[in-house]
């Protein structure tokens, strides 16, 4: 079965990619299909996250495992796409190079079969021009009163005398 996913850039102006995509193919190849179809070299890191209805975040889907000593991350190259995207759950946030944040909202439009001559992954339809840097990002703050930590820190050292520890430690 073939994948239409629509890619959409988290921007004030509309830009976004339709792709085709087989339903057997991996993240790590929807990965490499949007960097393409954006103009990305596809050298920076990468990840997807699954996400509810409301496009909040939760679990992560790394291209690659950047822990010390191995762990429970999901690897893209592990997941296939029909095992993560389907009619109930399909939507997805990609985000691209962690310095620079490109974020995107990925999500499935619908599933048909495979057209004979048709090369997947497939670009059906391109729309904005990306701009030269990223949309700035607003982030909200889990403090509602807007209050600036410093104003609340009452702790105050005063002098380096108090504190045990040698200066001359090096």
């Amino acid at each position: 079965m073939i994948y239409k996913i629509r890619i959409i850039l988290d921007a004030k102006d509309d830009v976004f990619r339709d792709l085709e995509i087989e339903d057997s193919n991996t993240l790590e190849d929807l990965h490499n299909a949007i960097t393409q179809a954006f103009g990305f070299l596809g050298s920076e890191m990468a990840s997807f996250y699954t996400c509810d209805e409301d496009w909040n975040q939760d679990e992560e889907i790394a291209l690659f495992d950047m822990s010390e000593n191995g762990s429970d991350v999901k690897l893209m190259n592990e997941i296939f796409l029909e095992d993560i995207l389907t009619e109930k759950t399909p939507k997805l946030i990609y985000v691209y190079d962690f310095f620079s944040m490109w974020t995107f909202f990925v999500e499935l439009a619908d599933i048909v079969d495979n057209e004979d001559g048709v090369t997947y992954p497939n670009v059906l339809f391109s729309f904005g021009e990306l701009p030269d840097s990223p949309p700035e990002k607003n982030f909200e703050s889990d403090n509602p009163e807007g209050e600036n930590f410093d104003d609340n820190y009452t702790d105050d050292l005063g002098s380096y005398e108090d504190l045990d520890f040698d200066e001359n430690w090096n």
